[in-house]
């Protein structure tokens, strides 16, 4: 049986050619899009695997947090202006769906605790306001009109330490070893560095 396929494939090709039908190759009959038919279909799944992470970090992206205003008022900030002024500007044109962090800087009163949720849906609906009327103030109208969704994330990051130390590594030198068969590494056990990146 060995190259039985093969010569049977070339039987058939030679037929065909003498009879004007043209000249097939095994793989040209069986799959003529492999292995670029099932690496596409990998790279899909791949990729649609980070499609969730992607998605909530875009809204995490867009919100505006409590922090964005003065506490317990709808009055932005300094910085929630700068904030919302960089999703206005962003290419090739800003995302209109902006996201409001719920009002969690509002005073608990135990004695009056069922009036909590009417306050905090009366800030959060005089910040929707706000939102918007700076939003088409920055964009003069060009836009058109921006979504505002209110929703309840918690606030995500990393400690200034983390942070620091890592943006240090990141622009100061690249470290690292590279592993041998006994678990050590090259250069005699050190640790192989490179020299300092450009400033």
């Amino acid at each position: 049986m060995k190259g039985f396929i093969r010569k049977a494939a070339a039987v058939v090709c030679c037929a065909a050619g003498l009879g004007g039908l043209g000249c097939y190759t095994y793989h040209d009959l069986v799959d003529p899009c492999y292995p670029e038919r099932y690496n596409f279909q990998a790279r899909k799944e791949v990729v649609a695997s980070y499609s969730p992470q992607i998605q909530n970090g875009h809204v995490l992206d867009q919100t505006v947090w409590n922090y964005d205003f003065e506490t317990g008022t709808d009055k932005l900030t300094g910085g929630g202006l700068e904030h919302l002024a960089a999703m206005a500007r962003r290419r090739p044109q800003p995302d209109t769906t902006v996201y409001l962090q719920a009002a969690q800087d509002v005073a608990y009163d135990p004695a009056r605790s069922d009036e909590l949720a009417t306050k905090r849906q009366d800030i959060d609906s005089k910040r929707v306001v706000a939102i918007q009327k700076f939003l088409i103030a920055q964009t003069g109208g060009r836009r058109g009109e921006f979504q505002v969704l209110i929703h309840d994330p918690s606030e995500v990051g990393v400690t200034g330490i983390w942070g620091a130390n890592e943006n240090t590594k990141m622009l100061d030198r690249v470290q690292g070893g590279l592993q041998t068969g006994a678990g050590g590494t090259t250069s005699g056990g050190a640790g192989v560095q490179t020299g300092s990146a450009p400033r």
